[in-house]
């Protein structure tokens, strides 16, 4: 091709577009076995929205791994992020509850987290990044949860820029940087979106479990039937508790709060006052008080009501609070002392529940619970700021971003 001045023009254009991450989606092309030149990302740009980049994939190293997105889950802390940056990460490429392929890895890499042999075609999920603390292993995390560490989809941005599941290709780091992940080619993709969230609550069971008052014949309240409220009820389904009585203001949850494996359920718009609302949870065990309760909303206001409905002796574990969500305001005389009650905190997870999680996903389907339905609205990459909004309006109940 003759080269002039004007070819020359365009190729500098065109190099600058993807270095600026500006480039359209129909100039990528494909290289190295039908692995694309670039990567489409999710960054959020500014507050209520994301703009779809394009940046070129870098090679990949010896330790490194080359991901091809099929899904990830919508989280609270997406959000959280989109609709306030409280980490102030922007500009940031968000989604930590991905899933995809590998399509490319280094000559180094060999097995996962766990020693489980990987190969290219292998579907993986990540888990925590422990940069600060790279020879940590799978079996020192009894009091180390990933409140520690970094996770994809959380990463200031930098010049790899592939660091969220929002995403259709994403460069897990090897080496030194400490990340971590799991070859869950078993699983189908909708257990597969719903891995990371329902750690959350397969640790947050593991957390109530020591008190030594959660027992398969508990009457067991669950107090915010979202998605993680779902799944909390899901995951002491499949343990074998089954005396649930699920707490919520959406009767259209509720509903699913059965199919979820709660064997009642209690409307609290339908009560006025706590005094009341405590006789329906009541009334709901046939006449007695939970013997341990989870609350699963971020509302202040839920923790003040759940001692309520914890008889004396009984425990609680509080998972609702994420991020800070205010003050609540409680009675410790009248709530904890004079009950006795026994309280655990829970937040997040460790990579032991993450492994835990596979098997938890694998019996809820066994056993028949509709896990996959959790997932009621899937958009596109290019449709991210509409599946935000989706997510903050609260009409569905788990929002997955799919590629094709």
């Amino acid at each position: 091709m003759e080269m002039n001045s004007a070819n020359i023009e365009e190729i500098v254009r065109q190099v600058l577009a993807g270095m600026n991450g500006s480039a359209t989606a129909a100039s990528a092309g494909t290289a190295r076995g039908g692995i694309p030149k670039t990567a489409h990302v999710a960054v959020l740009t500014a507050k209520n929205h994301f703009d779809v980049k394009e940046y070129p994939i870098p090679p990949v190293g010896d330790d490194d791994i080359l991901v091809k997105v099929e899904g990830c889950g919508v989280c609270g802390t997406d959000a959280h992020e989109f609709k306030n940056d409280p980490f102030g990460l922007i500009p940031v490429a968000l989604g930590h509850e991905g899933t995809g392929e590998i399509v490319a890895m280094g000559k180094n890499v060999k097995t996962d987290t766990a020693g489980k042999p990987v190969k290219i075609g292998d579907k993986i999920v990540t888990c925590m990044i422990f940069k600060d603390d790279p020879e940590i292993t799978m079996f020192d995390l009894n009091k180390k949860n990933v409140g520690g560490a970094d996770v994809y989809g959380l990463l200031p941005d930098d010049d790899i820029h592939l660091n969220g599941w929002f995403s259709d290709y994403i460069f897990i780091r090897g080496g030194g940087f400490g990340s971590t992940f799991f070859n869950v080619s078993d699983l189908d993709l909708d257990s597969r979106i719903l891995i990371e969230p329902a750690a959350v609550l397969v640790h947050a069971v593991e957390r109530a479990k020591t008190t030594g008052i959660l027992r398969f014949n508990s009457r067991v309240v669950v107090q915010g039937c979202g998605p993680i409220g779902l799944l909390c009820i899901a995951v002491l389904r499949t343990m074998g508790v089954e005396n649930i009585c699920a707490v919520d203001g959406n009767e259209g949850r509720l509903a699913f709060a059965k199919k979820m494996g709660a064997e009642t359920s209690v409307n609290f718009k339908n009560f006025k006052g706590i005094e009341a609302l405590s006789g329906g949870v009541k009334d709901a065990f046939g006449g007695h008080l939970a013997d341990f309760a989870f609350q699963c909303t971020g509302a202040p206001g839920g923790h003040s009501n759940i001692y309520k409905f914890i008889r004396n002796g009984g425990g609680l574990c509080e998972l609702g609070f994420f991020v800070n969500g205010g003050d609540a305001t409680i009675n410790p005389h009248f709530d904890i002392c004079s009950k006795e009650i026994t309280i655990v905190g829970s937040w997040v997870y460790n990579l032991r529940d993450y492994a835990t999680t596979f098997d938890f996903l694998r019996r809820a389907k066994a056993i028949g619970l509709p896990i996959s339905d959790l997932i009621t609205d899937r958009f596109p990459l290019d449709q991210i700021n509409e599946a935000l909004q989706t997510n903050l309006a609260m009409t569905g109940l788990k929002i997955a971003i799919v590629n094709e």
